[in-house]
């Protein structure tokens, strides 16, 4: 089999993981994330296998998928931002701001918007409120109708008034 094959077949493997992923059929999801990968390591795999691991409670075997991710393509975006959002879940908010900024700042990323609110999150987090609520407004520049930057940008509004 020549490369471009073997990345066909993990490319397969990876939407049928994410199938399995979204019916809520995590341990499947992983085992076939993990044949996707060990057919043809993609940026995409590892980080859906973190963010499978993140259904799970496993944040910090979510942040090792996700730098192994960035290892292979350190112009994909997602990886990123998950990494951020884990950093938030585990409540280091401080540690949260660099990933979620290299983010907002990808070369390839359809989500830019889950970027700053993350980043407003976490900024809010640590009660910065002018900064949480100007990456909320950036949020909602890039996805006006993101409802859960909506709710925030509200929350944080209250929060300075």
């Amino acid at each position: 089999m020549h490369s471009k094959d073997y990345l066909g077949l993990a490319y397969d493997l990876f939407e049928k993981a994410y199938e399995h992923q979204m019916d809520g059929d995590l341990e499947t999801a992983i085992q076939l994330y993990r044949r996707s990968i060990e057919t043809y390591p993609t940026a995409e795999a590892h980080t859906f296998l973190g963010w499978t691991y993140s259904f799970q409670g496993k944040l910090d075997d979510a942040i090792a998928e996700c730098k192994k991710a960035i290892q292979i393509d350190p112009d994909f975006g997602n990886p990123y931002n998950d990494i951020g959002a884990y950093l938030i879940e585990k409540r280091q908010y401080q540690e949260a701001i660099p990933w979620l900024t290299k983010a907002a700042s990808a070369k390839r990323y359809d989500n830019y918007h889950f970027a700053h609110y993350n980043l407003g999150r976490a900024y809010a987090a640590m009660e910065l409120f002018t900064k949480a609520r100007e990456e909320f407004e950036r949020a909602l520049q890039i996805h006006s109708t993101y409802v859960m930057a909506q709710e925030a940008l509200k929350t944080v509004k209250r929060s300075v008034h």
